[in-house]
């Protein structure tokens, strides 16, 4: 039995578990920069808790 066509796999996988799935998973993308990881914390310190 032969695969079947992209368009036809992709159509069933949609009709299966709903939305359309990523090109791409989160493993093959670049990760983006996390920034300053303390910045959240300091915006949320409770008043308590000041410097």
């Amino acid at each position: 039995m032969s695969e079947p066509a992209e368009p036809e796999r992709r159509r069933r996988l949609e009709e299966v578990f709903g939305d359309v799935l990523p090109e791409t998973t989160s493993d093959e993308r670049p990760q983006e920069p996390s920034g300053d990881t303390d910045s959240w914390y300091y915006e949320n310190r409770p008043p308590h808790h000041d410097r």
